[in-house]
């Protein structure tokens, strides 16, 4: 049964929750939390049959502490005003927990992909870019979109392009959009930037000798079972860097069923049936379920909800058996079934801090947009070479040579790709730390997505008085 409070409501029912714990006055903390721009808009386009077709679409900017705002924009028959007004409040507090410098954004275009042509979801993504630089939503310095459910590195390609076109100011344009292709200059590693950092903000979760302990489980990832809902991009990219941690995937969901071996799935060979057959089901070797919410209910230790919002409920939180979940979605689990989850003990690692991965790679991207260097062109010859030297001065004292592939794998420099990962690694380490060393704090009454909330209305909170709205 969905829950009958609206998605917005939430997420402030969260915010209220932990903003108790603050010592903020009642005016600051109505300021944070509340939207401050919705833009509804609706816009004609001609389909290739010749018929014209009315397009609702949305842009929400939930906070302007810091500029620019920051969020993906989403192609699903599922957008609404309240969605993206949800979205980007989660986005503003995700921003903060991990310390990126932007407000909390989000874009939908009411509409199901699959019912168009490619020239047809062109000539939406361009309209829809149009619109929003009539009404000054979108901008390096304003409102920077970024890819979401239903959307690309195709469609921001097309953003980048119109805005280009319409704009007098050339120079910075590359930075109105992220998540771009690396042709069009996007960065290396944003592609996998979630999935990377889900598998990092785990990985610290599990080192927790303590914590583990509680749970009944040995620390890090090495044999722990996963099941995940939801196996796109991030889902996929999820379970692959878990899987090489030696995490093992037991099940997999998408919306039209579910696949399942507790002895494990190979994620490379379930991707390629999916990519071979448009579905998981009927993987070699797998239990299939037809009921898609049976992923959720299945036996594991870390469940990944990583499809839609409000997935776990009071309904089925009691059947839920995994001991983390690991809130990949943003919004899977409801107000009602989190209270329901931690009364029994699951510990659940809040979509605001592990699903950010993606807005942190965006904002090196963004950065790399308006310096015009590629991140390790500039330091990248002479880390090598300072590399070389000193494997050369070890070789001198020890006697002995390395081989030329043992030199060239040692006093390789870094490449963009693995400056990218390195600054998500630390930032995933230290925001999960912070959260973490917040609930200690506090005691039993807060859990890890409460600390988030303290931690980010905090952050805000400084970032208000520092601006001299409030005292």
């Amino acid at each position: 049964m969905a829950s009958t409070i609206s998605f917005f409501d939430q997420v402030n029912l969260n915010f209220d929750k932990a903003a108790r714990f603050t010592k903020h006055s009642e005016g600051l903390l109505q300021q944070i939390k509340i939207c401050n721009s919705v833009y509804h808009m609706t816009f004609p386009i001609k389909k290739d049959d010749g018929t014209i077709e009315t397009i609702h679409a949305w842009r929400a900017e939930h906070s302007h502490h810091k500029l620019p705002t920051k969020g993906g924009i989403r192609y699903s028959t599922l957008v609404n005003e309240d969605e993206v007004m949800a979205l980007a409040a989660l986005m503003t507090y995700k921003c903060a927990i991990v310390d990126v410098p932007f407000g909390g954004a989000k874009g939908g275009v009411q509409i199901d992909r699959k019912g168009y042509s490619l020239s047809e979801l062109e000539r939406i993504t361009r309209r829809y870019t149009y619109e929003l630089m009539k009404k000054n939503f979108i901008g390096p310095g304003i409102d920077v979109p970024a890819p979401d459910f239903g959307t690309g590195e195709q469609e921001m390609a097309w953003i980048m392009d119109t805005y280009m076109t319409m704009t007098p100011e050339k120079l910075d344009v590359a930075a109105c959009v992220t998540g771009k292709p690396i042709a069009q200059e996007g960065v290396h590693g944003r592609k996998e930037a979630t999935g990377k950092g889900i598998y990092f903000g785990l990985r610290e979760a599990c080192r927790s000798v303590e914590d583990m302990q509680i749970l009944g489980l040995q620390p890090g990832l090495t044999g722990k079972s996963i099941v995940v809902q939801g196996f796109g991009n991030v889902g996929y990219h999820a379970t692959k860097f878990l899987q090489e941690a030696g995490a093992v995937i037991v099940g997999v969901g998408e919306h039209n069923g579910v696949i399942h071996n507790p002895k494990g799935l190979d994620v490379e060979k379930v991707a390629a049936h999916h990519s071979e057959t448009g579905s998981v089901l009927s993987f070699p070797g797998a239990t299939t379920h037809p009921n898609p919410t049976h992923v959720l209910e299945l036996e594991c230790d870390i469940l990944i909800p990583a499809a839609l919002e409000n997935q776990i409920t009071p309904e089925n939180a009691g059947r839920i058996q995994a001991k983390i979940i690991a809130e990949v979605a943003n919004g899977p689990t409801t107000f009602e079934a989190n209270e329901i989850l931690r009364r029994r003990g699951v510990m659940i690692i809040p979509d605001a801090y592990l699903n950010a991965g993606g807005v942190t790679v965006s904002y090196f991207e963004w950065l790399r947009n308006l310096s015009h260097v590629r991140f390790g062109r500039v330091g990248k010859r002479f880390e090598e070479s300072t590399h070389i030297s000193m494997l050369k001065a070890v070789e001198k004292i020890a006697g002995q040579e390395f081989s030329q592939e043992a030199m060239k794998q040692l006093g390789h420099g870094p490449d963009e790709v693995d400056l990218v990962n390195s600054g998500l690694e630390d930032t995933m380490i230290v925001a999960y730390n912070q959260i973490r060393d917040t609930q200690k704090r506090h005691g039993e009454d807060v859990d890890l997505r409460t600390a988030s909330f303290i931690n980010a209305i905090d952050k805000i909170a400084i970032s208000y008085m520092e601006l001299g709205i409030f005292p």
